[in-house]
C-alpha cells in the first residue's frame, strides 16, 4: 500500500473532521494564557518580487453594473455551461476582483479592509487567476494585488487542462474564461488564533466566493465554486509552497451558453 493511500485510510479511520471540530473548541479555560506577540506577526498582503509582468487594472465603474442586490441574490446559480470561445472584457475581471477582495478603506499602513469579511481583519486568503481568455491579457497564471488594485503575472501558458484534471476532469474548468484560485497563508491567522484559525480562513474562504456569486450575476456572467480538487496539482500549478500556502476554494467564471439555470 502506497504512504499516501495508508494515510488517508488512518486519518478516515481516525474520523479527523470530528477531531477538528472538537479540538479547535473555545472553552473559558483554553483561552487562558494566551498573547499576542507582535513581533512575529506576518506580513498582512503577498507581494512578488519578480512578476513576469504587472498589470493595472481598470477603475471599477459602479454604473457599468447596475443590478439591485435583491436581484442578484433572487438570481444567484452556479452555472457550469459557458461559451469557450467567449472573451472577457478585462473590465469585468476588474469588477469581479474588486468585488471578492477589493480594499473599501485603510487603517494605517498594515490593514486594508474589504468587501468581504475576515477574521480579525488578518485576510489570510490570497486570490489567483488563471486567465483562459481575458481581453488584454496573456495567458496563464495572475496573482491579485490588492494594495494597488493590479495583477501580477506569474507563470504564462494555458493550463486549463491541468486545471480541469486536478478539478476531478470537471469539463467547465476548460471552457471557463477564467478560473479563480483561492489560497491561504495560514500562518497570517494562526498567529492570532492558533489552531482555530482554520475555521476562520474557511469561512473568510466562503464569503469571498459568494460575492463572486453576486459579482458575476451582476455583469452577466457565469459562476461555479469547486472544492473538489487535488490539492498538491493546484498548488503546483499555481507554484505555491504547501507548507506556507495552499490552495482551499476555486472557482470558474464564463460567459453562460444558455439562460438556464444551475441549482
Amino acid at each position: 500500500m502506497s504512504q499516501g493511500r495508508a494515510f488517508y485510510e488512518k486519518n478516515m479511520t481516525e474520523q479527523i473532521g470530528d477531531r477538528f471540530q472538537e479540538e479547535t473548541k473555545y472553552s473559558p479555560w483554553s483561552l487562558k494564557g494566551h498573547t499576542l506577540d507582535w513581533s512575529r506577526k506576518p506580513e498582512p498582503i503577498k507581494v512578488y518580487k519578480d512578476p513576469i509582468d504587472m498589470v493595472p487594472l481598470p477603475a471599477v465603474n459602479p454604473e457599468d453594473y447596475p443590478m439591485p442586490l435583491v436581484e442578484a441574490l433572487f438570481k444567484r446559480r452556479s452555472k457550469r455551461v459557458y461559451l469557450k470561445e467567449a472573451i472577457l472584457p478585462l473590465k469585468d475581471l476588474a469588477f469581479l476582483l474588486w468585488a471578492t477582495q477589493g480594499v473599501t478603506a485603510r487603517y494605517g499602513s498594515q490593514v486594508l479592509f474589504r468587501t468581504a469579511p475576515s477574521a480579525g481583519a488578518l485576510y489570510p486568503v490570497e486570490t489567483y487567476v488563471h486567465a483562459r481568455s481575458v481581453e488584454g491579457l496573456r495567458q496563464g497564471i495572475y496573482h491579485y494585488r490588492v494594495d494597488n488594485f493590479s495583477l501580477e503575472f506569474i507563470r504564462e501558458g494555458d493550463f486549463s487542462e491541468e486545471l480541469a484534471l486536478a478539478a476531478l476532469g470537471q469539463a467547465m474548468v476548460q471552457k471557463a474564461q477564467v478560473v479563480f484560485l483561492w489560497t491561504a497563508v495560514p500562518e497570517r491567522s494562526r498567529w492570532k488564533y492558533r489552531q482555530r484559525a482554520w475555521r476562520y480562513i474557511y469561512l473568510d474562504a466562503g464569503h469571498i466566493c459568494q460575492n463572486l456569486y453576486l459579482a458575476a450575476e451582476a455583469a452577466d456572467l457565469g459562476c461555479c465554486g469547486i472544492g473538489a480538487f487535488f490539492d498538491d496539482w493546484v498548488n503546483s500549478i499555481i507554484g505555491v509552497d504547501p507548507k506556507e500556502e495552499t490552495i482551499v476554494y476555486m472557482a470558474t467564471v464564463g460567459r453562460p451558453k444558455t439562460q438556464e439555470r444551475e441549482v
